[in-house]
């Protein structure tokens, strides 16, 4: 029998997690998408903090205009300058299992426009 979606998005993140993995100096980029919002965080793996995170729902970024792929943009340039402040530049980008493409990839592109590198 056939993989559901969700199956399928669990086996194709945990084959990213294998090699993908945050330290204190290069920290990892999680993505997590619903279908109407989308989240991201920075986190250290090795102690298991979260150094900054924005997601579609924070004040300022829902109350902006646009499409699905415009919000997501905003919320990668959020998070990146919540990571520059906290003194972070590189990381490591986990897409979660989704492909990168539409707002995954808007997001990267966001974070990347702020600053960061990946």
């Amino acid at each position: 029998m056939a993989l559901s979606k969700f199956e399928r998005r669990i086996r194709i993140k945990n084959r990213i997690r294998k090699t993908v993995s945050g330290t204190a100096t290069r920290p990892r980029l999680s993505v997590f998408r619903s279908n109407k919002e989308i989240y991201a965080q920075i986190v250290d793996d090795v102690t298991g903090n979260t150094i900054s995170a924005a997601s579609s729902r924070d004040k300022d970024i829902s109350s902006a205009k646009g499409n699905k792929s415009e919000i997501a943009t905003l919320v990668g340039k959020s998070v990146a300058e919540k990571a520059i402040k906290a003194g972070i530049n590189t990381i490591s980008f986990d897409r979660g299992g989704y492909l990168y493409h539409g707002r995954i990839k808007s997001l990267a592109e966001g974070a990347r426009e702020a600053g960061l590198k990946f």
